[in-house]
């Protein structure tokens, strides 16, 4: 075998091709894929609309694979075995992989021609270009992709209605009492449903423009873009055209081996009927894929068919199912009032769980998805209800991710045999959490279950965590170190501790880090208010705020830099960074920057470094807003905010995003209608961009949820933990942030929002204020028993014109 043809760039295809280059496969791998683009996240394809560009949600192709991208097959030539494209090229294979996918079903309705459908980011562009003059949407569709692109609708600023012709939302996930409560969250955001209603015309003007949809029941709905999100249908068109079997309503019937009716050609993903199922889910396409590759490269694998349980967030209300919707009993729990209803299906004696539904709180479902099928350890209105230890014992044979096929067995497995220690090494070394996320919480159970314990405490000295620390300093008034490590720890500290208790005091109190004992507490830079170079020697970095400097102030730094024979550099956050300086210059320099009107950088301290911009609507002909004045203001509103790790920002005056907003700590993107926000991206040693946390924001709603953000962050994050990485630790993720720091489930921002303020109203330049006290002052030296005399092994040579370290051999 030389040649794999795979059609289709999917998902599942890319799954596939990933699949092959892991087993090492040797021969060569052609994937011919319709759209411009390689396979992309179509799980995440909503995040399109609000803000994600296509290159985000984009998979990166394996290495030694060939696509050829834009291109359609029109015919297979199972004889001659190869394939025919739309622009008349011939592509031969020795095994052909069809992942054609789905189609958007829509029905055959008087003026379907001028509706959307909601599938591929080409899609998502149509619909976003023609609600730019559009005030109403309707989706007709009310399940799980219905959902989506209702979400979608409204997240453009449309009007939104849901036509659904079941009696009930999303009736495939729910029952009718699910369907109930999930209805009332929906219609409580404003959204409009029309269940049991069918579709009898999209109503559309003399130009083919969309005026509205009239439902079978006659009633007509005001909209000017229309969506049909009610399904989808196996795209088998060119197995059907080459004489392979398929399935009465549709589907490349395949064995399980996902080989079809001709040796040579395999069927995965949608487009693939596998034991009489078409699957429309991720986690059985990538196991097909999967399967299909392994036997390609003479494995054994079989599909057995899948777990069909759901888990999602959708328009902010948790919804999940599991297992069968019957059973011989059911235990059920509704509270209208907080918008949650449970639902278990259990055996005739209340022994074994057959399913469960949850609407309003998803809780249990991590818990009891595994247990499908299998004897239940205590009585169902427990586990309902608390269910978290339950699973603490789960089977070997147990399935907790079913996106990747994972079981509980495989995990201990990993944990006992690799020495895995935490989350992140579960995920990375088995797969499991690593698409939807829902099974993290078990992760977390199944580690501490194999006697994994990680230790909270910060150091010897201290059995607490961090964000424990922080809580005590709050809440007992704690000052000092002294004080702290009196009462709560024990020894002297040592350089874990004390910079950490630094900062938290820092962070509450904003006192002078040099201040009596706390410079004691510092570390090098923090020590000298400057970075510490290979040589040495300094780095001086005035605050330069959204990037924006006076002609004036730029010729002061240049005499600064001359005078002092400083190395300079532009730096990429939009500053100034002069170099070289030895640490009893550093006074002197910052003198001449502090009476020109500069302050401190921050560029030693873990705090704000820098919020970049672009120049914004003043200058930019595509700006919409102006970033550079919020830049400005952001900066002079967070500087010199202690926090566990450094911290960046920036903010971008239009979705072309010169600023890389979202490569930050916290990133602002203007839109039309204000701005939106993204938190818990970094560059760096492992980058990740960040999250879109909430959309078309006043300025004053903007500066509110980051101002809570830092906060929270500030107090709950561990010891040198980025944003990024505290994000992805956090229980719930984004969703868990939102809830805090926006709709304050845990009462705690009035909190956040005064700690803020007394930051703001506390704060003071460092240098200035070293400036000004003799004491302070006195620490600057190279030498203690000779103040006036330079440090000799500091030596420079000239290279382009500035000088350079010459380091000892």
């Amino acid at each position: 075998m030389n040649k794999i043809v795979v059609v289709g760039y999917g998902p599942a295809a890319h799954r596939f091709v990933e699949t092959l280059a892991r087993k090492g496969f040797a021969g060569a791998v052609t994937v011919i894929g319709e759209e411009p683009r390689p396979a992309y996240d179509r799980v995440a394809l909503t995040s399109y609309l609000s803000g994600a560009s296509a290159e985000d949600l984009t998979y990166p192709v394996p290495g030694g694979v060939v696509t050829r991208l834009g291109t359609r097959v029109t015919a297979v030539d199972r004889r001659a075995r190869h394939v025919v494209t739309a622009d008349g090229g011939v592509e031969p294979y020795d095994v052909l992989v069809l992942a054609t996918g789905s189609a958007p079903f829509v029905p055959p309705v008087p003026g379907a021609g001028h509706a959307f459908v909601y599938r591929t980011i080409e899609d998502l562009d149509a619909i976003r270009a023609a609600a730019k003059d559009a005030a109403e949407g309707v989706v007709v569709g009310g399940g799980l992709l219905g959902l989506e692109a209702a979400d979608a609708l409204r997240g453009l600023g449309l009007r939104t209605h849901i036509v659904e012709l079941s009696p009930w939302l999303m009736p495939r996930q729910v029952d009718e009492g699910g369907g109930a409560v999930l209805r009332s969250h929906i219609e409580g955001l404003g959204l409009s449903v029309h269940a049991g209603a069918g579709v009898e015309e999209v109503v559309a003007d003399g130009g083919g423009r969309v005026t509205g949809l009239r439902t079978s029941g006659g009633t007509l709905i005001e909209a000017q873009v229309v969506v049909f999100s009610a399904g989808v249908r196996p795209r088998d068109e060119l197995a059907r055209a080459c004489g392979l079997e398929v399935g009465e309503r549709g589907g490349v019937v395949v064995d399980p081996g996902m080989r079809t009716s001709d040796p040579h050609v395999y069927a995965i993903g949608e487009c693939a009927l596998a034991g009489g199922t078409v699957y429309g889910l991720v986690g059985p396409c990538n196991t097909m894929a999967e399967v299909a590759a392994d036997r390609i490269t003479g494995g054994t694998a079989v599909f057995e068919g899948a777990d069909l349980s759901t888990k999602l967030k959708l328009l902010g209300v948790e919804v999940a199912q599991f297992g069968a919707m019957s059973g011989a009993l059911d235990v059920t729990y509704m509270d209208p009032v907080a918008g949650v209803y449970k639902k278990l299906f259990v055996s005739d004696d209340a022994g074994t769980l057959l399913g469960g539904i949850c609407v309003g709180d998803a809780g249990p479902y991590s818990t009891l998805r595994p247990y499908v099928g299998k004897r239940l350890p205590a009585s169902p209105s427990d586990l309902l209800f608390s269910g978290s230890g339950a699973a603490l014992d789960l089977p070997d044979d147990a399935q907790v991710c079913s996106c990747n096929n994972v079981g509980a067995g495989e995990i201990r497995a990993a944990v006992a045999d690799r020495g895995l220690r935490d989350v992140a090494a579960v995920k990375a070394c088995t797969g499991a959490g690593t698409t939807c996320g829902s099974c993290v919480p078990m992760l977390k159970q199944l580690l501490e279950k194999s006697g994994v314990e990680v230790s909270r405490a910060l150091c010897e000295h201290f059995t607490h965590s961090r964000a424990e620390l922080f809580d005590i300093v709050r809440v007992r008034g704690v000052t000092t170190f002294s004080e702290l490590i009196a009462r709560h720890g024990q020894g002297r500290g040592c350089d874990i501790c004390k910079p950490v208790v630094a900062s938290i005091l820092a962070s509450l109190h904003n006192g002078h880090v040099l201040e009596g004992e706390r410079a004691a507490l510092q570390d090098t830079n923090d020590a000298f208010l400057a970075n510490i170079q290979k040589n040495g020697t300094y780095s001086v970095v005035p605050r330069i705020p959204g990037g924006e400097i006076t002609p004036d102030k730029l010729i002061v730094i240049g005499e600064v830099a001359r005078d002092f024979g400083l190395y300079t550099k532009i730096t990429g956050g939009q500053r100034i960074d002069l170099f070289g300086a030895r640490v009893e210059q550093l006074p002197e320099i910052w003198r001449r920057l502090v009476d020109a009107g500069f302050e401190s950088g921050h560029a030693y301290g873990k705090a704000l470094r820098t919020v970049k911009s672009c120049v914004g609507s003043t200058w930019c002909r595509y700006g919409v807003q102006d970033s550079v004045g919020l830049a400005i203001a952001l900066e002079l509103r967070y500087r010199g905010l202690r926090s566990p790790h450094k911290l960046k920002s920036a903010v971008s005056g239009c979705a072309r995003e010169c600023a890389e907003a979202r490569s930050k700590d916290f990133g602002v993107i203007a839109t039309e209608q204000g701005w939106n926000l993204y938190v818990g991206g970094n560059g760096g040693f492992r980058p990740r961009h960040a999250d879109l946390l909430a959309t078309d924001l006043t300025t004053d709603e903007l500066i509110r949820t980051i101002d809570r953000f830092l906060m929270f962050y500030i107090r709950t994050a561990d010891r040198l933990q980025r944003t990024s990485a505290w994000l992805e630790s956090l229980d719930g993720g984004l969703g868990r942030l939102r809830e805090v720091i926006m709709e304050d489930s845990l009462g705690i921002c009035a909190d956040l929002d005064a700690q803020m303020e007394h930051h703001i109203a506390t704060y003071a330049d460092e240098w200035r204020a070293t400036l000004d006290d003799p004491d302070k002052l006195a620490r600057f030296v190279s030498f203690v028993n000779a103040p006036g005399v330079p440090d000799p092994s500091i030596v420079f040579s000239a290279e382009r014109g500035q000088i350079r370290p010459v380091m000892a051999r």
